[in-house]
């Protein structure tokens, strides 16, 4: 999806998949985040801060994360969609 795009609803399904790539990297990385900080609480035991960052980071990731796989998914289907129908 590069270059100029003057169809407006291809430059709002290119900005969805950009939006839905970000919200893919920073679910992730939230869920990396929750899982250092756990295994960090296992081992030398869970304070306030750990717990925190763990509630935290999943809680990030659960808002942040399905909804931009869903919206992914989202934009696939339609560009998929567009193509077997010969447009766009």
């Amino acid at each position: 999806m590069g270059g100029v795009v003057d169809d407006p609803v291809l430059a709002r399904r290119a900005r969805a998949g950009r939006l839905a790539d970000a919200g893919r990297r920073l679910g992730y990385t939230l869920l990396v985040v929750a899982i250092i900080a756990f295994g960090v609480g296992v081992a030398r035991g869970f304070d306030r801060l750990l717990t925190t960052v763990v509630t935290a980071g999943l809680a990030g990731t659960t808002v942040t994360l399905a909804p931009a796989i869903v919206l992914g998914y989202a934009v696939k289907a339609a560009a998929r969609e567009d193509s077997e129908r010969g447009g766009r």
